[in-house]
């Protein structure tokens, strides 16, 4: 098998693989679908980039051979499974959906989090920065612990790199394990969203959900350095798009949406422009006699130049049937397995087209992919 997968990529494959996964709590469900069908095609990423739950699931790949990843995130997705508190469905729209999410909030989620009950003594009572969340992710780090081999995440194979947001300076930083060596801290601290979950320490600075400051860390790939010629996976949890809210429900669901799916769109734009600047340097400085090429100051200006070009496929998690603003606490078998199927098939159907195969504008230094799938899927 690895002789064909490696045929495989040197064959249909431009460049290194990059998987970015965005954060969105139990929606990242659909990440762990999408891994499994590059797994399957013998495609196996180079770097993994994540914030939150997909800080999360880029960790359980990177800290995990490869024969071992599937099921490495398939253990961790079942120990998320929140068991219903009603033994029996009561077919009553929108009631087994909120009781649910009440049992979620009351009691947590066993290998995730636990309600902190000294949170609830009031607004000024001192937890200390470490403690002050609603809930103890104590129970994460544990799982964390056991389903994670660090050691081999920070070897390199693939890099790994997550995103969290500074407490004291409200600046994102990138945790990457080609620098420095990664912990469970750094992966919890990727997650760590407030007001439910308490900063993260590292280094003696407190650190938030990276997706306060930015949930698609797309842009890591697109500023690296040195830049490499890349196909690059952004798996996003969250639609950029949507109807008119005309109920509070509605606004409240569309309101994160727009508030974590990020600025994906914009981030791509730019960078298209970006890149193709750099592209028509190449072209100009082709153009120059070789004399004026040596020239000290026109090399430093041809140095702004790159060839390198990055495929963007974006990959969109659908929108379950009559799904609310609490669908990122959504653990319930059904729904984890409902995203599951849906990364995967997606991820299937956009490898079997390969729209990175084919000829492109040679001024492209960025080419954008899309595959979204806007049918709701039917609740069970």
């Amino acid at each position: 098998m690895q002789d064909s997968a490696g045929a495989r990529r040197s064959r249909d494959l431009p460049g290194q693989v990059v998987l970015v996964l965005q954060g969105g709590g139990a929606l990242g469900s659909y990440q762990a679908g999408v891994y499994q069908a590059l797994h399957e095609a013998g495609i196996e990423p180079d770097w993994v980039i994540g914030t939150s739950i997909g800080a999360i699931n880029a960790s359980l790949i990177a800290g995990n051979a490869p024969e071992n990843r599937l099921s490495r995130l398939k253990q961790f997705w079942k120990r998320m499974e929140q068991t219903p508190v009603w033994p029996l469905r009561t077919g009553v729209p929108g009631f087994d959906d909120r009781l649910a999410y009440w049992s979620t909030v009351t009691g947590g989620i066993p290998g995730f989090f636990k309600p902190n009950l000294a949170a609830h003594a009031g607004e000024s009572y001192p937890l200390g920065a470490d403690r002050a969340g609603y809930y103890s992710t104590a129970p994460l780090e544990g799982t964390l612990r056991e389903l994670v081999d660090f050691g081999l995440a920070n070897c390199g194979s693939p890099r790994l790199t997550v995103g969290a947001a500074h407490v004291g300076t409200s600046q994102m930083r990138y945790f990457d394990s080609r620098d420095g060596e990664l912990t469970v801290k750094h992966v919890m601290a990727s997650g760590a969203l407030p007001p439910a979950f308490p900063a993260v320490r590292i280094d003696g600075d407190l650190y938030w959900h990276g997706g306060i400051l930015s949930n698609s860390p797309t842009e890591a790939v697109f500023d690296d350095n040195p830049r490499r010629n890349s196909l690059i996976f952004s798996v996003h949890l969250w639609n950029p798009a949507g109807a008119e809210p005309t109920t509070m429900g509605e606004v409240l669901t569309r309101h994160k949406d727009v508030q974590y799916s990020s600025r994906i769109a914009s981030q791509i734009e730019r960078q298209q422009q970006a890149h193709r600047l750099r592209h028509v340097i190449n072209q100009l400085a082709a153009r120059l006699p070789e004399s004026e090429r040596d020239d000290l100051a026109v090399r430093d200006l041809i140095g702004y130049g790159c060839s390198t070009r990055m495929h963007v496929v974006r990959l969109l998690a659908p929108q379950l049937d009559r799904e609310t603003h609490t669908k990122d606490i959504d653990f319930s078998p059904s729904g984890i397995m409902q995203r599951w199927d849906a990364g995967y098939a997606h991820t299937r159907s956009v490898l079997a087209r390969a729209p990175w195969i084919g000829e492109f504008d040679p001024l492209s230094g960025v080419v954008l992919h899309e595959h979204i799938d806007e049918m709701p899927l039917a609740a069970e």
